[in-house]
């Protein structure tokens, strides 16, 4: 799923070549990337669906699903096309009519069981896997590519140091009753191993000059940041799955578990990069 995405990222990238018109205009930056946001949208929205379900919520996959993808449209087209005030303004409007459609929906049958806990959890896909996943897109249209890419594989490199450290030297539990698997010494490693990659990709940024590349020691910090959001969006989905009863939230991705397994690490770290690039930004 994340090389599906890093191939969507260098697609969009690669269209910036081709002009469709004789005045030298090329596809909007997202063309390819929105789409399999999409994607992965509405396969974790499934997922999502059913780990409400399994504690007791009736949520129906259609609603979570299309909830999903009106965040990603929200997320991924208000900020840059608005301002401020304007934009925050769409996403109250938004989160209002999610509610609302959520009630008239859950509410048709005449029935109020659990229409308050499943309206609940439509606005949880709204937020976690529309408007957070959005801000990838949205940081597309704001950056080169490979920053975007440096970004992501920033951010998941974070699960190999937590992973490699833990097995190698964790001892002590970070949040036994949650996940009992993660350690505070695979935290360590998730932020230190991502400093490092955050660090040597911005490097090789400044070498073939990438515009709004950060600079390397901006760099450090800001991969060790994304380690640190990475984790809570990896904790994030433990309390979902752990209160649901399940090891995995699907079984989208033999070996891996679901698409949220594979994601969950990615909510979180976008919108740090959106706000946070700019300062950082080297030339």
């Amino acid at each position: 799923m994340v090389l599906l995405a890093l191939l969507g990222a260098w697609a969009d990238g690669w269209l910036d070549r081709f002009a469709i018109d004789e005045s030298g205009r090329t596809l909007p930056p997202g063309t390819v990337l929105f789409p399999v946001a999409v994607v992965v949208a509405l396969l974790a929205g499934r997922e999502l669906a059913g780990l409400l379900r399994a504690v007791g919520i009736v949520a129906s996959t259609f609603v979570t699903c299309v909830v999903a993808v009106l965040g990603l449209l929200v997320s991924a087209f208000v900020p840059s096309s608005f301002s401020g005030v304007s934009g925050g303004a769409v996403v109250t409007i938004s989160v209002a009519g999610v509610l609302a459609f959520s009630m008239v929906y859950y509410g048709r049958h005449k029935n109020t069981d659990g229409m308050v806990a499943a309206a609940g959890g439509s606005l949880l896909a709204f937020c976690l896997l529309g408007l957070m996943l959005g801000y990838i897109v949205t940081l597309r249209r704001e950056q080169d590519i490979w920053v975007v890419i440096w970004v992501l594989l920033t951010t998941k490199s974070s699960d190999i140091g937590a992973y490699t450290l833990g097995h190698l030297i964790g001892k002590h539990k970070l949040i036994p009753w949650l996940s009992p698997g993660k350690t505070w010494e695979g935290l360590l490693g998730a932020v230190l191993f991502a400093a490092g990659i955050g660090a040597g990709g911005a490097a090789l940024l400044a070498v073939v000059e990438i515009p709004g590349r950060p600079a390397v020691i901006p760099a450090a910090l800001l991969g060790a940041l994304f380690a640190l959001a990475g984790q809570a969006g990896d904790l994030l989905e433990s309390v979902l799955k752990r209160d649901a009863g399940k090891k995995d939230s699907g079984g989208t991705i033999p070996g891996f578990g679901g698409v949220l397994d594979v994601i969950d690490s990615l909510l979180l770290a976008p919108p740090l990069a959106y706000w946070l690039l700019p300062l950082a930004a080297a030339g």
